[in-house]
């Protein structure tokens, strides 16, 4: 009677339904917690730069925007060489920042700095300094290796973090996990806006509370709903100022007119980065971007074609259920049309995984509404589980529809490792018992080169 209880052990863990898998476990119904603002005070000394963050600076991954904030206002630089150089001192070079500041309501910022490097080597690691004598701090980061169709690469994917002490969580487990050499990020940083007056200090607290990693990897940034900070009611009315003049990106090397939708290349992934809450009906400057963009993915070079954006297309959570869908009505059929292998979201504070379908049968008058299975379709994830203070979406639809392979209400992070042009092993973490345990996984299959059926 072996096999009855294997069975009996398999049920105790998951719910079977119509779709694929709805996990038992669900994170406790307490709330997430805001860390005290008192735990992110400023580093010590004159000046101090602090919040430091970088990104990838163009679109092949020989540079990179190096951000930071100084309380006064000076000539900043960078200093960096590459910390295998037998002469460090030689080696140094210099690139100065350029300075911004903004004021938000009866807030004013720092003095916020961006220095772009450029020429970097591939696959290098540089170490690179900060600030005046006496007060210096140093981080270093490594290239990614040439572009190419077979060049392995490995990618973190967090969203709608927050500040919390389940996004602390959440973040040390990602940093724990050595695999991670960038970070996509789907939207929602420091939801300061769900504080009165959308409270920017908590934009300083959170860029100090995630610099242990965004100072030595890049986080490829994708803004969110928490990051549109329109408040005519307080006299802000200009979208998105606090994240725009905060979180720099390459936008322009790919040809956009504006930094809340890009992409860039890293490895052997292509990468798109789009804007939920900006305009992308026909003729809007996001949209005849895209138009353009696809074609210029060339899969023999980048074979992982990967977007990013905030508001998911595909979620059977009653949290912001369909929010996405007028997004997908636009693009979905250019997404199955070029292939796109996969799609990343958050908004949801939960976590999803759907099979690879399409809804591009539908048209007004064939009825033909239901998702199906296609297998030049994305796969799309929800991954919302940061960790924010508006806690755990709980509450996802019944039954379980068939377009969905696995869903879980717990906070986590996400690991993609790219393997080669065909394959890509993939990981979700849950946030549970301190340990970052490996809830979901499962191999994809890359569609331009291997359109072979997944079986998981």
């Amino acid at each position: 009677m072996w096999f009855l209880a294997i069975f009996f052990v398999l049920m105790h863990i998951v719910e079977l339904s119509n779709g694929g898998v709805t996990s038992n476990y669900v994170r406790k119904p307490e709330p997430s917690v805001d860390m005290p603002i008192e735990m992110f005070p400023p580093p010590a000394g004159h000046n101090a730069p602090e919040q430091v963050h970088i990104t990838q600076g163009d679109h092949e991954g020989r540079s990179m925007i190096i951000s930071w904030v100084t309380p006064l206002k000076h000539h900043g630089a960078v200093i960096y060489w590459e910390a295998e150089a037998k002469d460090s001192n030689q080696k140094k070079c210099k690139v100065r920042s350029r300075n911004t500041s903004y004021k938000y309501h009866n807030y004013t910022s720092g003095h916020i700095h961006h220095a772009t490097i450029k020429g970097l080597k591939h696959d290098t690691k540089y170490v690179y300094e900060l600030g005046q004598h006496p007060v210096t701090r140093r981080f270093y980061f490594t290239t990614p290796p040439k572009v190419g169709p077979d060049v392995p690469c490995t990618f973190g994917v967090i969203g709608d973090l927050g500040q919390t002490f389940d996004s602390n969580q959440t973040l040390e487990h990602y940093i724990s996990n050595p695999k991670g050499q960038a970070l996509l990020f789907v939207g929602d940083l420091s939801y300061a806006d769900d504080y009165p007056f959308h409270n920017n200090e908590r934009w300083d607290t959170w860029a100090r509370f995630v610099e242990k990693s965004t100072a030595y990897q890049p986080w490829i940034w994708t803004a969110g709903n928490h990051e549109i900070d329109f408040a005519p009611e307080i006299g802000e009315k200009i979208p998105f100022k606090p994240y725009t003049h905060r979180y720099h990106v390459p936008y322009q090397a790919s040809k956009s007119s504006s930094p809340l939708w890009y992409s860039i290349k890293r490895a052997s992934a292509y990468i798109i980065v789009l804007s939920s809450y900006s305009a992308y009906g026909k003729y809007t400057p996001q949209y005849d971007w895209l138009e353009q963009e696809f074609p210029k993915v060339n899969r023999k070079e980048t074979p992982w074609l990967i977007v990013l954006l905030h508001s998911p297309w595909y979620n059977s959570n009653n949290y912001h259920y369909m929010e996405g869908e007028s997004m997908r009505v636009m693009f979905e059929s250019w997404f199955v049309q070029y292939k796109v292998d996969l799609v990343f979201s958050g908004h949801v504070h939960a976590y999803e995984r759907s099979e690879r379908i399409s809804n591009v049968r539908y048209n007004i008058t064939d009825g033909l509404s239901t998702p199906i299975k296609d297998a030049s379709a994305p796969v799309y994830i929800t991954i919302g589980d940061g960790g924010n203070i508006e806690g755990i979406a709980n509450s996802f639809t019944e039954s379980q529809p068939s377009y969905s392979a696995y869903r879980e209400a717990s906070f986590g992070h996400a690991i993609l490792d790219i393997k080669n042009r065909t394959h890509a092993y993939y990981t979700w973490h849950r946030n549970q018992d301190n340990e970052p345990v490996v809830a979901d996984s499962t191999w994809f299959f890359n569609r331009y080169w291997y359109p072979e059926e997944e079986h998981n």
